[in-house]
């Protein structure tokens, strides 16, 4: 692989190379950040379900919904590693910040409350009579958004995740 370095001007009597090219998708320590704390949720989530059911339920590993929250540690994730590496001031992690603070609120606002929705709508589904048009209908998915503390716990992974990678790599330093 071809590397390019260019020279960076950082003040007037100092000069930095620049390596431009070398990083590839697996080093990008915030989009690594992000999908590792986004398959520890997803895989918590059959835990989780494990001890609230007492049944292995091997959808939790895709679906939606759930505890912990696997946007909320997403988000998190992706921001806290974004601050890690670029600085906590700058507008990079301004932009993530409100990403993660836009997702964590739909997740308890719009997307909690169409799930209790679907389950009033599902409910009304099952009691329509046999001969209603209606009555073949499949029902709705009710488990689409997050309680606020199973969005704290996301949050809280991606808190972690993204910090124990930092100091398990030595990745993110601030540039």
């Amino acid at each position: 692989m071809n590397t390019m370095t260019a020279t960076m001007t950082t003040s007037a009597t100092t000069t930095t190379p620049v390596s431009v090219g070398s990083s590839s998708f697996f080093t990008n320590y915030p989009l690594m950040s992000a999908l590792i704390a986004f398959a520890l949720a997803q895989s918590t989530k059959l835990f989780t379900s494990w001890y609230k059911e007492r049944r292995w339920d091997l959808k939790q590993l895709v679906g939606s919904g759930g505890m912990p929250s696997s946007h909320s540690s997403t988000v998190t994730a992706l921001a806290v590693a974004v601050g890690l590496q670029e600085g906590f001031g700058g507008a990079l992690f301004a932009c993530a910040l409100v990403l993660a603070c836009v997702v964590m609120y739909d997740a308890t606002g719009v997307r909690l409350h169409a799930g209790r929705q679907a389950e009033v709508l599902n409910q009304i589904l099952y009691e329509l009579p046999s001969e209603h048009p209606l009555s073949d209908s499949r029902p709705l998915r009710e488990l689409l958004g997050h309680t606020p503390p199973q969005v704290v716990a996301g949050g809280l992974l991606g808190l972690t995740t993204a910090t124990a990678i930092h100091f398990i790599t030595g990745s993110g330093h601030q540039a």
